[in-house]
């Protein structure tokens, strides 16, 4: 910011330092954000367990073997048609930008595969 301040003439010099410290003391802080996620599933301590235990090599209760691998495979969220369930709040005078991320699924977008 503070080179982009300089080219543009904004200030004839200004440091990076300069700019963190204006930012920091501004009321208003766009770039900080804070979220948050409601537990909604009854079976969710279970299922993190067992999630959990695979991070930590065991299975049932019982330690991996040398020869035990766990794959893991991603669901591809980010490409996942998502709305979310609550508005995001802007940032406020010495509030942080509120952003929930529970969101509803609408189902995997179309994939274009290349051969």
């Amino acid at each position: 910011m503070a080179r982009e301040a300089m080219q543009r003439g904004i200030a004839p010099a200004v440091s990076a330092s300069t700019v963190r410290r204006r930012l920091d003391q501004d009321a208003l802080k766009p770039w900080q954000y804070r979220s948050w996620i409601f537990i909604t599933d009854p079976d969710f301590r279970a299922k993190a367990e067992r999630v959990l235990g695979l991070y930590a090599r065991t299975w049932r209760g019982r330690p991996l073997g040398a020869d035990e691998y766990v794959i893991s495979a991603d669901e591809k969220t980010s490409i996942q048609a998502r709305c979310r369930c609550h508005p995001t709040l802007a940032p406020g005078q010495a509030r942080a930008m509120r952003v929930n991320h529970t969101h509803g699924r609408g189902g995997a977008l179309p994939r274009t595969w290349h051969a």
